[in-house]
């Protein structure tokens, strides 16, 4: 998917990729740590830590990443899977469905609605792998703002779940 009148083409990611996102993801801890959020990711940078590494690692690999790219720079990524990670205490659906298991952007690109292109491309890949379900998780504290953020693409608040002491959010979309 290209979008020439904002300089924005999506493209498939892969393991060549990982510097990539690792980077975005520092700087969304970072942004997320100056405005006082140290609940959602933590307050230590993704490419600190081995085991997320090996978690892009995994999902750079194991799934279908997507970067969107603006002017060839890479800025924002999202990665869809069959159902959700493996290690999160979220059930699969009861049929088959796609999962965003990642969504993120570079905060220097902020306010060129690139999740919302990555959201868009994930409903195309869904409805082409003739696939009718199509979810994500999601943070809900802070207000729900994330939460809010899905909403306004399209979804549906399904079910809540907490991961330790971190509140979750599913929410769900049909493709048809």
């Amino acid at each position: 998917m290209d979008d020439t009148t904002r300089g924005i083409r999506i493209r498939r990611g892969g393991p060549a990729d990982a510097s990539a996102v690792l980077t975005m993801l520092d700087s969304a801890v970072a942004w997320m740590n100056d405005r006082g959020n140290t609940e959602q990711w933590g307050t230590t940078p993704f490419s600190a830590q081995p085991a997320r590494v090996q978690q892009v690692d995994r999902y750079l690999t194991e799934n279908l990443p997507f970067l969107a790219e603006v002017d060839g720079t890479p800025a924002a990524a999202m990665v869809l899977g069959s159902g959700p990670d493996p290690r999160a205490p979220i059930a699969p659906a009861d049929e088959p469905e796609r999962y965003v298991r990642l969504l993120v952007s570079d905060r220097r690109f902020a306010g060129r609605h690139l999740g919302s292109a990555l959201l868009a491309h994930a409903v195309e890949e869904t409805r082409r792998a003739g696939v009718r379900l199509l979810r994500v998780d999601c943070w809900a504290g802070g207000g729900g703002k994330l939460v809010a953020f899905y909403e306004r693409q399209g979804f549906t608040s399904t079910e809540t779940f907490r991961a330790g002491s971190w509140p979750g959010q599913v929410l769900a979309q049909r493709v048809g």
